[in-house]
């Protein structure tokens, strides 16, 4: 699962940097951003996060009891229904576009808000699809296959590379016409890359795929549970559907290319999170429905481990992107259109995401436990407070920050970073004292801890004693192949690597065990 996610997250930053040396940043790049989060809607509501709360638990469990024929008359029923819902939606947004576009960005020019329309009437028929590719994700981590369901989304960033490509390379009357041109054409890209998405999973299902019967049938055994489990899931995820457009719309409140600047940041703050906090997650919760609710201390254990390996693992990355990921953002962005000065303030507004990141990833854990008892309220509940303090904290800190520049760029979207953080670690907090009420203790050892954020401090002045000297001998600025610039991207790759190296050989040396899934007697 870390090996797929890792290229899908790779192919990602590959994807923003083609944008970046295209588009650089401003509103066009704000317009992208903008249509890409808008129709999430249907994507976090019925997605991957809301389907492991409802679906995997009782496809799992059917499963595990060999009611085969049950788990596919589940799995087809909950196909029907979500297609429906989802295309059904879709629609709806595709009509209320123009709408959507003037409520959301009302300070944008009416040429703006046109091509922002334009953008959604594509990107929303797309969610719809990626809402049955996060379906074809539930089969295939019930069956304990996670690397084509995780690696999927690469297709998805492949065709927006090409699509943007292909519009690079024509010709054009006017500069606005080109930009107006490459935006569209990653908006189709990502419509196609939508049905590729979806379409490279079905081979690999196998004999799961042979028992599914897609229907609309709501008295399927399990369906009701799904449908209970979903509702207050559903909820909480339209709560961070707000909150997510509500950071767009403030974003669009500060200097043009914040809502760029927000986007890049968030897409390497969830590069780790995907990698390791979601990866543990999603593969612990097939395994953790199996135990059932009333297997207590088992899944005491199973906790208590994996929130040790996210914790190892999240920790350096975060103190990573707090001493470097200027370097970074600068390694992966800073060519053509996308400046030094775009680079620094990026990594300002990742530093700030990265205070809450290890809370953030063990989240995903605590989260999964709980939909591993049936209880998807308690979680929901937390995230309706963890969005209303994240949203405050930002608008309290997002306009003064926005007052510090570098070069034209404000440093407002640090404010939403800096809420987030926050937010995230009253968000652990709670969720582990709920969870210790239900299954006891289930914390990793203190120990582990201080040895992880010891290595991570000195791997950190490692890495910085790197970039400042020997990685500004070997890999100058300056320093290109084939006309394209690669000095600050190997820099960066080498001062990552230092970091890594130290950090492993003081941490012990490799990640806390995995335990066994076999069954009894296998």
């Amino acid at each position: 699962m870390g090996l797929g996610i890792l290229l899908s997250r790779i192919s990602g930053i590959v994807r923003d940097a083609a944008v970046a040396y295209y588009l650089g940043s401003g509103r066009l790049v704000d317009i992208f951003f903008a249509g890409l989060r808008a129709p999430n809607l249907l994507q976090n509501l019925l997605g991957e996060g809301s389907l492991s709360a409802s679906f995997i638990p009782v496809y799992a469990r059917f499963l595990e009891e060999d009611r085969s024929e049950d788990a596919g008359r589940f799995a087809g029923a909950a196909l029907g229904l979500l297609a429906a819902t989802a295309y059904g939606a879709a629609l709806l947004g595709m009509a209320l576009a123009p709408l959507l576009a003037r409520l959301l960005f009302p300070t944008w020019d009416p040429d703006s808000q046109l091509l922002l329309t334009r953008v959604l009437r594509i990107l929303f028929p797309m969610t719809a699809t990626l809402v049955l590719s996060a379906w074809a994700l539930g089969i295939l981590n019930s069956h304990r296959r996670f690397f084509v369901s995780y690696v999927a989304p690469v297709a998805w960033n492949v065709a927006l590379i090409t699509a943007l490509f292909l519009a690079a390379g024509a010709v054009y009357p006017t500069q606005e016409a080109r930009g107006d041109a490459l935006v569209m054409a990653l908006a189709w890209g990502g419509l196609a890359g939508g049905v590729l998405q979806f379409l490279v999973q079905i081979p690999f299902m196998g004999r799961a795929l042979g028992r599914i019967r897609p229907s609309l049938g709501r008295g399927v055994t399990g369906v009701r549970e799904a449908v209970s489990n979903l509702v207050p899931v559903v909820l909480a995820r339209g709560a961070v559907n707000l909150s997510a457009y509500a950071d767009i719309i403030l974003a669009g409140l500060l200097v043009a290319g914040a809502v760029g600047h927000l986007g890049r940041a968030q897409a390497l703050y969830l590069l780790p999170i995907s990698l390791f906090g979601m990866a543990v997650a999603a593969a612990e919760l097939p395994e953790l429905s199996r135990q059932g609710p009333a297997a207590g201390r088992l899944l005491a254990e199973r906790v208590r481990g994996a929130l040790g390996r996210v914790r190892f693992l999240l920790i350096p990355s975060a103190v990573a992107y707090l001493a470097f990921g200027d370097l970074l953002v600068a390694g992966l962005y800073e060519r053509g259109s996308f400046g030094a000065a775009d680079s620094r303030t990026v990594g300002w507004v990742l530093a700030a995401y990265a205070l809450g990141l290890p809370a953030s990833g063990s989240s995903r854990t605590l989260s999964s436990a709980f939909y591993a008892l049936r209880d998807t309220r308690t979680p929901a509940r937390i995230a309706f407070l963890r969005i209303g303090l994240s949203l405050g904290t930002a608008v309290l800190v997002m306009f003064p920050l926005d007052r510090i520049r570098i070069g034209p760029w404000g440093l407002g979207a640090a404010g939403l970073g800096v809420g987030a953080s926050v937010a995230a670690w009253v968000e652990y907090g709670l969720l582990r004292r709920r969870l210790a009420d239900r299954i006891g203790e289930h914390g990793p050892a203190f120990g582990g801890l201080a040895r992880a954020l010891g290595a991570s401090v000195v791997a950190a002045a490692a890495a910085w004693v790197f970039r400042r000297n020997l990685g500004e001998i070997l890999f100058p600025a300056d320093l290109a192949f084939f006309g394209i610039g690669v000095g600050l991207l190997l820099k960066a790759l080498g001062t990552a690597a230092v970091f890594g190296v130290v950090y492993l050989v003081l941490a012990g040396l490799g990640v806390p065990a995995l335990p066994s899934r076999r069954r009894p007697g296998s």
